[in-house]
């Protein structure tokens, strides 16, 4: 058969794979679509596919998988970063014939099954995770043959292979050694519908690696990210208050049912619960959800059983839902690409969906607090790698060793892992023993990076240009054009009036106080490590009973005052009468065993005004007797939030002493302004128990996190 036909034989075994997938007889290749897959089937090329949502980018693969099979190539594997994206691409495969099955955190039971079907020849496409690429026992076990009869790579959500995207993933970047270990005639495809030049070009020289001509092999196929369907605003109000009165205003005049995006999962789990409180069927969705809820979420999302999900960035990459109706935010993503990612779930496959920002005061310190959290710091990289050696250290045991919170530390191990310097293996983390420089210039221009996109996204609210053709040129799309749809191309389409008994509700779910504050029940495990003689369990006589918070630094009501109270320079002050009575309110709904019969404050170094006036404000109010502040031992020793348990135990144990106060045979109210890792008020109750209060109770201002 020649070269020719050839092609016309697979152009026409493409398109019926395609009608097969779409269910429809009459539909045609989108431009570019057959080009990709040609590419892959035929060429055996690695390509990059970056179009707009919608466009049919999982088609490619599928259809390519297909193709690839019948001419005896072995199963496609998907890395694909979400669930929810993984449970929304089986099910499209089922539609096309395609045998696709998937390897991740909630099947751990079927993973035998799975391994089995890939040895029988079952499978068609794998679905994995990038985190599961390292597991130890899939790496050395399954990887290294799977990757000898491996038929095509498919790496979705591309974007998060950059460190320059807004979404990027530690694991996504070893993907490079993956794709170095292959056959040369793998073909590899990558796909995203969010990426500017630099993105782009990072994922090209990655998907090149190993290869002669490295990113200028790699074929890239760009279209218009433009999306017609969406109607685009900007509503710009005072406070929380406002915004959420509108949403109790204006939810129903929203076309269908959709997603509200917010920033935190406070402010996604309090939307959610007012907007329940009066009538509207929505739920929360976030990071904290139950798997098994987000799944039933899902669902009812999709079958227009519910108004909409209150979500955080959790519902993002690759939730389909083609008549999705509206798309709107309470506060701003980071960067117009981030904001584009996440609005594209909206119109894929109706005329017309609403998408409008609610951009909020907070949100730029939001921002600042994720940009930071997301990079390695120098010291501590340091201290990780003096602390690993030849024999494997578990997360924990680390985290005992090096003063660092599981969560950043588990994402500096990845970064480490992928730059070389640490491995994974089973039992722990241990060092590879080859060098490793911190490439300082590199992280300051991408925090300088973060910086320009905040920048970019505060003149995407404040535009009088078209807001699709500012989106289209963030994302280096030479096609935007004026979409004639936005509020400022066709004028404001949404409404801007606030009925006055939803003001006032809105204003009362904010006004709600009294967030529980657990308590700590057992030692933190390598405590001995720092020479606290401290483990298991803290024995019933010594621990404090469940305290309460005014309220937490990320919510939206109360949440807002105490960052200003916190803010970095803030004076110390007393505390307001307003803010006094607020507590007071917290502690007339404290539905406590036994009421106290006195107060204790906690020594505070940074704010002592604050901390004995609101002490002393308590005690008049609920006529207690105050007895005073605990002794600080160490008064200048370092403080502050951070740090893990053990590092944050070991700098309160045997620091306060009671000896100076008389402590009554009775409950007492431990007042402090804060709460973190809590390892002070269970440290401070330790001492109180032992001095001869029947209870502890703690309360503070702000409970972070």
């Amino acid at each position: 058969m020649t070269s020719s036909a050839a092609s016309v034989d697979t152009r026409a075994a493409a398109l019926a794979a395609l009608r097969d997938l779409v269910g429809r007889p009459d539909i045609e290749f989108h431009d570019g679509q057959y080009e990709a897959i040609e590419a892959l089937v035929e060429g055996r090329r690695r390509a990059l596919v970056v179009q707009r949502t919608g466009w049919g980018k999982s088609a490619v693969y599928f259809v390519s998988t297909l193709l690839l099979r019948r001419q005896g190539a072995g199963p496609t594997v998907l890395v694909s970063p979400l669930l929810a994206l993984m449970r929304d691409q089986i099910a499209a495969a089922e539609r096309a014939g395609v045998r696709a099955v998937a390897i991740n955190s909630t099947n751990a039971h079927e993973w035998g099954d799975v391994l089995a079907q890939l040895d029988r020849d079952e499978v068609d496409v794998l679905l994995v995770s990038p985190e599961r690429l390292n597991n130890p026992a899939f790496r050395e076990q399954q990887l290294p043959a799977l990757i000898q009869r491996l038929g095509l790579l498919v790496v979705d959500e591309a974007h998060c292979i950059s460190d320059w995207g807004h979404d990027f993933r530690p694991d996504y970047r070893r993907l490079r050694d993956l794709i170095t270990q292959m056959p040369p005639t793998v073909p590899v495809l990558a796909t995203t519908a969010t990426a500017n030049s630099r993105v782009v070009a990072d994922v090209a020289e990655q998907l090149g690696a190993g290869a002669s001509d490295a990113g200028d092999g790699v074929l890239t196929i760009r279209g218009p990210l433009a999306r017609a369907s969406l109607r685009l605003g900007v509503l710009r109000l005072p406070n929380s208050t406002q915004r959420l009165a509108w949403l109790l205003s204006h939810l129903n005049d929203l076309q269908g049912s959709g997603i509200i995006y917010t920033l935190t999962v406070a402010a996604a789990v309090d939307t959610a619960r007012l907007l329940r409180e009066h009538g509207h069927n929505v739920r929360a969705y976030t990071g904290q959800t139950d798997a098994d809820e987000r799944a039933e979420s899902e669902r009812m999302l999709k079958n227009n059983e519910i108004k909409a999900l209150i979500a955080t960035s959790a519902l993002g990459m690759g939730f389909d839902k083609p008549d999705l109706g509206f798309v709107l935010h309470l506060g701003a993503p980071s960067s117009p690409v981030a904001y584009y990612q996440q609005v594209g779930r909206a119109g894929r496959a109706s005329e017309s969906a609403d998408v409008l920002l609610l951009p909020g005061t907070e949100d730029r310190d939001i921002w600042h607090y994720f940009a930071t959290a997301s990079m390695p710091d120098r010291d501590r990289a340091e201290r990780v790698l003096n602390a690993l050696g030849d024999q494997p250290i578990s997360t924990p045991a680390l985290e005992a060793m090096v003063d660092i919170r599981r969560t950043p530390l588990e994402l500096l191990l990845k970064v480490l892992d992928v730059d070389g310097a640490v491995r994974r293996v089973q039992g722990g983390w241990v060092s590879t023993r080859e060098s490793w420089v911190y490439d300082a210039e590199r992280y300051e221009r991408i925090a300088a990076e973060r910086v320009a996109e905040q920048q970019h996204m505060i003149e995407y609210e404040q535009t009088d240009g078209c807001r699709m053709e500012f989106l289209q040129r963030t994302l280096d799309d030479d096609t935007a054009t004026p979409c004639g749809r936005c509020d400022n191309c066709a004028g404001v389409w949404f409404p801007a009036s606030i009925g006055e008994s939803d003001a006032a509700a809105a204003s009362s779910s904010l006004d709600r106080v009294g967030v529980p504050i657990e308590p700590r029940k057992a030692w933190p495990t390598g405590a001995d490590r720092l020479d606290v003689p401290l483990k298991g369990r803290i024995p019933p006589g010594e621990q404090a009973s469940e305290g309460r918070a005014l309220a937490r630094l990320t919510d939206l009501g109360w949440g807002g005052a105490l960052r200003d109270l916190f803010a970095a320079g803030a004076a110390d002050a007393p505390i307001t009468p307003q803010m006094l009575h607020a507590c007071v309110r917290v502690l007339a709904e404290w539905k406590w065993a036994e009421r106290p019969v006195a107060v204790v404050a906690m020594p505070s170094q940074s704010r002592p005004l604050l901390v004995d006036s609101l002490a002393r404000g308590l005690s008049e109010i609920g006529r207690l007797p105050y007895l005073g502040a605990l002794e600080d031992r160490a008064p200048h020793s370092a403080g502050g939030p951070g740090g893990n348990s053990v590092f944050r135990l070991a700098s309160v144990w045997d620091r306060f002493s009671a000896d100076h106060l008389e402590i009554p045979a009775g409950p007492v109210l431990l007042v402090d302004d804060q709460a973190d890792s809590r390892w002070t008020l269970t440290a401070a109750a330790r001492v109180l128990r032992q001095a001869g209060a029947s209870d502890v109770l703690p309360f503070v201002l702000a409970l972070r996190g």
